[in-house]
């Protein structure tokens, strides 16, 4: 079973390319005679797929062509795996199952997407593209094309292919792969974050667009759908993105969330970093600034409809900035009390040397005033003797150094 079969409505949908991962299994039980996982029990096998996210081995000396389609069969993510069509192309193609040479296979694309996913977009001409999102990441970080449209398509004799894109302010046509555009459609291009206009309790009203056609037909994974949600753009609006790394937590106004949220310790919800967004919009979360131990929960799942992200300009004042910043990791706090705990230590010596040093000094100015009065007791005592002056003492000293 795919990841997404074991609970389809919370780590769905369930699609066409959840029979790959299926097909892959089979083909790997008839080149080895070895059900995949065999021996493990259910429980098992649900840590391993979903939670460990292990694939298969996959049997040795295949050709990279078929090894390579293997793997992409057991990418945890759908969009990267291959459809049906793919599978059967490479097996039934001469290079598939000859010229085992070296190998070498075919790596995810500078964009981070698999060669399935980028084969599922056919850009023609006419049509509206921009630069692709990098992977988990809700904006793209270099818009060579912001937004441009395609006036001519070419293949080179390696099997790549390349657009030229007339794009406003730009005389000339940029030629640019095709990894690098994504096809943007009435203002959708899949991968966005879309909200349902009307919202429907049965699921949650945000989730991911998967594809959208030239005639405005759409495909939309909500969690809370086993399968994709089909439809039409115009029952949709543009949301709030989301990717791995943001930290979140739950809205205000959201009381009892679908999914278990861990509190602080003063009663409020806690904040959680996004480690997984799953092909529905389900987020999968953990908070390192939670200390857990042995079998305690380290992942949470989260409606994306029920979060809000959470950075340091939008903490107002400085103890929510520092609440934030024990959201970072547990050892946060430990480390600023005994940085405090040190800094105090340290004041308490400086100021336990000042006194002492105040002490002492008060100490010696009362020894040398005591002594002081003891001269000035014994003089006042013997009146008969007197301190010679000065002048006595220098013609003193001169008349003797005469008569030397």
């Amino acid at each position: 079973m795919a990841p997404e079969q074991w609970q389809p409505e919370v780590r769905g949908p369930i699609s066409f390319e959840t029979d790959s991962w299926g097909f892959a299994c089979s083909i790997i039980e008839m080149l080895t005679g070895v059900q995949p996982w065999c021996g493990r029990s259910v429980d098992e096998i649900y840590d391993a797929v979903v939670r460990r996210q292990e694939i298969p081995p996959i049997p040795s000396g295949l050709p990279p062509a078929v090894e390579n389609v293997l793997l992409g069969c057991f990418e945890y993510d759908l969009r990267s795996r291959p459809l049906m069509t793919d599978i059967l192309r490479v097996f039934k193609s001469d290079g598939g199952w000859t010229g085992h040479g070296s190998r070498i296979l075919p790596d995810k694309s500078s964009s981070g997407y698999t060669e399935w996913f980028l084969s599922k977009e056919d850009l023609k001409v006419d049509d509206v593209v921009r630069s692709r999102k990098p992977p988990n990441s809700f904006k793209p970080e270099n818009m060579d094309v912001p937004e441009g449209r395609v006036v001519g398509v070419e293949h080179n004799t390696e099997g790549e292919s390349f657009v030229l894109v007339r794009v406003h302010g730009i005389h000339d046509p940029l030629r640019v792969h095709v990894s690098a555009l994504e096809r943007v459609t009435f203002g959708l291009a899949a991968g966005d974050w879309v909200r349902l206009k009307e919202e429907d309790r049965r699921h949650s009203p945000v989730g991911i667009l998967h594809s959208i056609q030239r005639d405005g037909s759409v495909a939309v994974g909500f969690l809370g759908l086993e399968t994709l949600w089909k439809g039409h753009f115009s029952e949709l609006q543009m949301a709030e993105s989301y990717c791995v790394g943001q930290f979140v937590r739950l809205k205000a106004n959201v009381v009892s969330p679908q999914f278990e949220w861990p509190r602080k310790r003063e009663g409020v919800w806690a904040t959680g970093r996004i480690c997984m967004v799953v092909p529905n919009g389900c987020l999968i979360v953990r908070f390192p600034g939670r200390l857990t131990f042995g079998e305690q929960c380290s992942s949470f799942l989260a409606d994306p409809a029920e979060v809000e992200v959470v950075t340091f300009n939008t903490c107002p004042g400085m103890v929510k900035k520092y609440q934030h910043l024990e959201d970072l990791h547990w050892a946060v706090r430990p480390l600023f009390i005994a940085l405090g705990l040190f800094t105090a230590m340290q004041m308490g010596f400086s100021v336990g040397r000042k006194l002492r040093g105040a002490k002492a000094k008060k100490l010696q100015s009362s020894v040398i005033q005591k002594d002081g009065q003891h001269v000035d007791g014994q003089v006042a005592g013997n009146p008969a003797w007197l301190p010679p002056s000065m002048a006595n003492m220098l013609s003193k000293g001169t008349s003797a150094a005469a008569g030397r």
